[in-house]
């Protein structure tokens, strides 16, 4: 029995690195090869990076992992990634086959792993990046990738590729961005304030969505390092489709009250945040009355946290909408910033229809509703809910 299972565990090993071998020259066929790693644009810097390629004439695969992930083909066209179970890093391994098989020249592929050594094994591994992108470095995911930012900059660049080529637009911690990529012999090209200012208005404005000038630059760098001239590349990122989680807002005519509902649930980290609701409450300064929603999750008590320390310190909204579940985690750090509590309106587990009469009976003559925090679950359903509603319906800033 005992030789039965020396040889079953043989058999298995042998099997795995066979298949090993197997990935390993798949990814040997696609020359070009793009990570996309970082706390925010992830989905979109690699929608942007694949529609520049694509623009230039390479045969170019891309994969996001954002809101709902993606696999676009070399046409442009996308397809839902089907999963069986939860997400795992593996699923990288099946699209790399993929993109090998159909004659990919690039992927671009979006890092899927949270945890710092699954990062650092996805890149070493997994992809082996030609060229690889860290967006930025924001405090997110700090119960697994902290407990601070600096910690959470050190676990993206678990994903610095090997004798290759990293970009970012990460300005706060250029020593630790300096001795990753001298530790694996790689040249670091930073996005600086001219790249950003070298993007005009006119540029963004042609653009379906509104696109942050960074992830623009930092996608120009990259395209125009593999050979696809600036213009060129332009014009495909011009013709990209958002992500699902790209920021957007949509106006409802109600009984003569009119309501302006704005998606951020997809800016997790309050940096982002905070410039979303800020930027917003200007745009909608003349409303009647603010509304801020706040998607909880039971599983990240820590956003639960960032973001209860961090409202009470932003332009006040007039009452707030707590969904989704943990609630609890940020009414206990708001309290402690000496916001009312009368001003929070507890709606977990309540459905799209009986959040939307929650928000009626708040609604003024105009009001302007934000929703923050997470995307998933609830958030998207009432996203969905309000843009089938909507009168009007646009990406912001378009």
């Amino acid at each position: 029995m005992t030789e039965f299972f020396i040889g079953l565990s043989l058999l298995v090993l042998i099997a795995g690195v066979l298949e090993y071998g197997v990935h390993v020259r798949n990814l040997r066929k696609i020359p070009i090869r793009v990570h996309v790693n970082g706390t925010r644009g992830k989905s979109s810097v690699t929608r942007l990076i694949a529609g520049g390629l694509r623009e230039g004439g390479i045969r170019t695969f891309a994969k996001t992992t954002g809101t709902l992930p993606r696999v676009i083909i070399a046409d442009g066209t996308e397809y839902p990634v089907f999963r069986n179970g939860r997400a795992n890093i593996i699923e990288q391994v099946r699209i790399v086959n993929f993109a090998a098989r159909n004659r990919a020249q690039a992927l671009v592929i979006e890092c899927m792993a949270l945890q710092p050594n699954l990062q650092a094994l996805c890149e070493l591994k997994l992809i082996q990046s030609t060229h690889g992108v860290i967006t930025n470095a924001r405090a997110d995911h700090l119960d697994v990738m902290g407990p601070d930012e600096r910690d959470v900059a050190l676990a993206l660049l678990g994903t610095t590729p090997v004798n290759a080529n990293l970009y970012s637009c990460e300005q706060d911690y250029k020593t630790e961005f300096h001795n990753a990529c001298q530790e694996r012999r790689t040249n670091l090209n930073l996005v600086d304030a001219q790249d950003i200012h070298s993007i005009s208005d006119e540029e963004v404005a042609l653009f379906k969505y509104k696109e942050h000038k960074e992830n623009i630059a930092l996608a120009l760098k990259v395209c125009e390092a593999v050979g696809v001239d600036r213009t060129t590349a332009l014009r495909g990122m011009q013709k990209v489709n958002p992500d699902a989680g790209a920021m957007n807002h949509c106006r409802i005519n109600f009984f003569g009250r009119r309501i302006y509902f704005l998606n951020a649930f997809a800016a997790n980290d309050p940096e982002s945040t905070e410039r979303l609701w800020e930027e917003a409450c200007l745009e909608h300064q003349n409303v009647d009355r603010k509304i801020m929603i706040i998607n909880n999750r039971l599983d990240r008590p820590d956003r639960s946290r960032q973001l209860g320390l961090a409202i009470p310190l932003w332009t006040k909204a007039d009452r707030y909408i707590l969904i989704g579940n943990g609630s609890f985690f940020l009414l206990k750090y708001v309290r402690r910033r000496g916001m009312d509590p009368r001003l929070f309106i507890n709606a977990e587990g309540k459905g799209s229809e009986k959040i939307f009469e929650e928000i009626l009976s708040l609604c003024l003559k105009s009001t302007m509703i934000m929703g923050i925090g997470n995307i998933a679950g609830p958030g998207m359903e009432l996203v969905n809910y309000f843009n089938n509603r909507s009168d009007i319906f646009e990406y912001a800033g378009r």
